[in-house]
């Protein structure tokens, strides 16, 4: 193990420690009541089933199964597997097999019924979590739309090593007949890796919001740095706009999805470092993959636009109608006309599709 792994794993660990202290239930209660008894507590079955709050898998977990809130997650630096509730909380600990068997017993205890219906999958960006989008959960809900919630280890690994989570995820929603994605930022490139290797005829309709489908040029800026490269890791520096580089590989969606972009709804936008209209992150042209089926610009800068309630409306709408717009109208990204360079659709032209 390098140094570098090794001093993520031990600040992981330690963060681990001090989440526990904080907000253990047994420390906050004067009479504490433990499931669980000390004097075995290195029993394997012991600490298999040992139950402890975690942070819901952020940055070192990533998911490969889901079943009404409950998750069993892949640690990528150590390899062990675990299960989560709802809450968050680990239920169980061990392998793939183990963890999956457990799940079912959970499913036979609490009579849980099999997933069916409709499901939103919610894919966060590098160096977020799936809370990134919990404004969005209960709007989701009220509307007949399971949220699945899908965490990956964004600053680990690859962004093709994110998108086979992905895909395990998606195998593991049995029961469930639509499948629809609203995506922030490297989230929308996930979705691309895997449509590039796998296909799931459920998949009905995509939302990318401040998506770089064509890079990032502030990536490009901080691509050299050692401090980018420590905490963005390997999918940081494939984020780059290079025409050589990953992203230009990528597929466009065949399913039919919508981008809402970020911007000010100017030529200079959030920063003014970026050519263009742009979220302080990424610009506006970059967002713009030709195909999509319509687009907006709302007034919101990066990290915020998943929080953001326009953005949840617009999503959700767009879900259910096939229109960002409340009016129903749609504003196509077209592909380029006379084999112009994609992505070079000007800014003026985009923001006539914004409201």
């Amino acid at each position: 193990m390098n140094g570098t792994r090794l001093r993520k794993v031990v600040i992981a660990w330690l963060s681990s420690v001090i989440f526990f202290c904080s907000f253990s239930p047994y420390l906050k209660s004067e009479e504490p009541k433990l499931d669980f008894d000390f004097d075995n507590l290195w029993n394997k079955k012991t600490l298999q089933e040992l139950q402890m709050k975690t942070l819901g898998g952020r940055q070192f977990w990533g998911d490969v199964a889901f079943f009404r809130g409950w998750r069993v997650q892949h640690n990528v630096v150590f390899g062990q597997y675990r299960l989560i509730d709802p809450n968050d909380i680990r239920n169980f600990s061990g392998t793939h097999a183990e963890c999956m068997n457990q799940l079912e017993k959970i499913k036979e205890a609490k009579q849980l019924a099999p997933m069916s219906g409709k499901v939103t999958i919610l894919i966060h960006g590098i160096v977020r979590s799936s809370k990134s989008f919990s404004p969005l959960f209960p709007k989701l809900k009220a509307a007949g739309y399971e949220p699945v919630n899908f965490d990956y280890p964004s600053t680990q690994i690859s962004i093709e090593e994110s998108a086979e989570y992905l895909h395990q995820v998606i195998q593991s929603l049995e029961g469930v007949e639509e499948i629809n994605l609203v995506v922030h930022s490297m989230g929308g490139l996930i979705v691309r890796s895997y449509l590039k290797d796998h296909q799931d005829p459920r998949i009905n309709r995509l939302v990318m919001v401040g998506v770089p489908n064509f890079g990032a040029e502030m990536a490009d800026f901080f691509q050299g740095l050692r401090l980018f490269k420590f905490i963005y890791g390997p999918a940081g520096q494939q984020l780059i706009t290079d025409q050589k580089a990953l992203i230009a590989s990528l597929p466009t969606p065949q399913c039919e999805f919508a981008i809402i972009a970020g911007g000010r709804g100017n030529n200079s936008g959030f920063n003014l470092l970026l050519p263009g209209d742009n979220d302080g992150t990424v610009t506006v042209t970059s967002t713009s993959l030709p195909g999509a089926s319509d687009f907006v610009v709302v007034n919101c800068m990066h990290s915020a636009l998943p929080f953001h309630a326009e953005t949840g409306d617009r999503a959700l709408r767009f879900i259910q109608t096939g229109s960002l717009h409340e009016d129903g109208k749609k504003y196509p990204i077209s592909p380029p006309a006379n084999e112009e360079k994609i992505g070079s659709v000007s800014n003026s032209e985009l923001q006539k599709n914004s409201e």
